[in-house]
C-alpha cells in the first residue's frame, strides 16, 4: 500500500475532552479523501467516551493516566503493551497532535510516516527526528479545528474537504437517558436545556441571569432541563438558579444535576430543541450535534475556541465590557468573567432561535 493511498492512519491526541472531540474533523476529513482507510484514534483513557461509536473511527488506544501510580514496573508494562498494539496496526500515517514525547516516539516508530505541528517548546532536533513533516502552527486567529486540519499536508490538503466535527449516540445511551428523565416525569415533551457551569467558574455567567432567561423560556410556555457535572460547585449553582423558579400548569421542569454520564449528557443535548450554556465540553457536543445554541463566552480566545457549527449564536463579554487577557487568567480565580453580559442580549438570541 503506498503512502499515496494510505490503508491505516493514527491520530494522536492526548488531552482534555474538549480537544478530542474537536480533533474528529481530522478522521473526518481522511474518510472522504480516503474511504477505504482505516482512521485509528489514540487518546487518554477517560477521553475515549466522546469518540466512541463514532463512524469515522476504526479503533480507539487509550493510556491510562493512572498508571503511573501503579509503580515503573507496572507502567513499562502498560506502555510496552500499548506500544506493540499499535506497532502490530502496520499505520501508513501518524498524525501527532499532542506535545508530548510519549506521543512523538509512537508517531516515529509506529508508522511509515509521521506529521505534526510546529509546536513553540518542541523546536528542537529530537521532534524533528521524531516527525518526518513538521506543518506550521496557525496563530490565535484560527480555530482549533483549522489548526488540528493543518497537520494533514502533505497527504492531502485541509480544504480538499469540507471537514466537520462529529459524535455518535448509541441507542442504548439514549434509553438510558429518557429513563432518567421519565423518572422524573417527562414523557416526550420537547424542551430547552440548559447547562450553566464549567469546571472552571470564571466562565460561567452569573445566576440570576441565568434564573432570569429560565423563567423567560417557562413564561413563554417551553420546558426546560438542567444539567451540571458531579462537581459540588457546579451542582450548587444549579440550585441557586432553579430555588425560585416560577414553573406554570403546563410546563415542566426537569433537573439532572450530577447523574448523568458524558454520553447520556450528549443524548439530552441531542433530544433539545435549543441547548444554552458557556464556553465548556457541552457546547463543543451540541456543535458536533449540530444542534441550535446560544453560547456564552467570556476571556479565552472566542476566535479559537467558539462552537464549530452554523447552528451556533455567541454572545461575547468582550463586546459589553473589558476583559483580561486570554493568556493572563488565573484558572483558579472563582470570578465570573461574563458579567458584562446583559440579559437581553442573551435572551434575543434565545428568541430568534426559538422563533418567540
Amino acid at each position: 500500500m503506498s503512502l499515496a493511498a494510505p490503508k491505516r492512519i493514527l491520530i494522536i491526541k492526548l488531552r482534555h475532552h474538549g480537544d478530542v472531540l474537536l480533533t474528529t474533523p481530522v478522521a473526518h476529513a481522511l474518510r472522504q479523501r480516503f474511504p477505504d482507510c482505516e482512521v485509528d484514534m489514540l487518546v487518554y483513557q477517560e477521553t475515549a467516551d466522546i469518540i466512541r461509536d463514532n463512524p469515522h473511527i476504526a479503533q480507539i488506544f487509550t493510556v491510562d493516566r493512572q498508571w503511573k501510580k501503579q509503580g515503573k514496573k507496572a507502567q513499562f508494562a502498560h506502555e510496552r503493551a500499548l506500544f506493540r498494539a499499535l506497532k502490530a496496526r502496520g499505520y501508513d500515517w501518524a498524525f501527532n497532535l499532542s506535545d508530548q514525547w510519549r506521543a512523538a516516539f509512537i508517531a516515529k516508530f509506529c508508522a511509515r510516516c509521521s506529521a505534526s505541528l510546529a509546536y513553540r517548546k518542541r523546536d528542537n532536533a529530537l521532534w524533528r527526528f521524531c516527525h518526518d513533516f513538521i506543518n506550521p502552527d496557525l496563530d490565535w486567529s484560527h480555530h482549533v479545528v483549522e489548526r488540528h486540519l493543518h497537520v494533514l499536508p502533505p497527504l492531502m490538503q485541509p480544504d480538499e474537504v469540507k471537514a466537520e466535527v462529529s459524535m455518535a449516540i448509541g441507542g442504548d445511551i439514549r434509553s438510558s437517558l429518557q429513563e432518567k428523565l421519565a423518572a422524573q416525569g417527562w414523557r416526550g415533551e420537547p424542551y430547552v436545556l440548559i447547562h450553566p457551569g464549567s469546571r472552571w467558574m470564571f466562565k460561567c455567567w452569573e445566576d440570576d441571569k441565568t434564573a432570569a432567561v429560565a423563567q423567560l423560556l417557562l413564561n413563554h410556555g417551553r420546558n426546560i432541563v438542567f444539567t451540571a457535572a458531579p462537581d459540588e460547585t457546579e451542582q450548587a449553582m444549579l440550585q441557586e438558579i432553579t430555588a425560585n423558579l416560577q414553573i406554570h400548569p403546563g410546563v415542566n421542569v426537569w433537573t439532572l444535576s450530577g447523574c448523568l454520564n458524558l454520553r447520556e449528557l450528549a443524548a439530552a443535548i441531542d433530544g433539545a430543541s435549543l441547548f444554552i450554556g458557556v464556553d465548556s465540553v457541552p457546547m463543543h457536543i451540541a456543535a458536533a450535534l449540530n444542534k441550535p445554541q446560544v453560547a456564552l463566552f467570556g476571556p479565552t480566545w472566542v476566535s479559537r475556541w467558539r462552537p464549530y457549527s452554523d447552528q451556533a449564536e455567541v454572545v461575547w463579554a468582550g463586546d459589553f465590557g473589558p476583559l483580561p487577557d486570554p493568556e493572563s487568567i488565573d484558572t483558579d480565580d472563582k470570578t465570573r468573567l461574563l458579567k458584562a453580559i446583559p440579559l437581553e442580549a442573551v435572551w434575543e438570541k434565545v428568541k430568534q432561535k426559538l422563533a418567540l
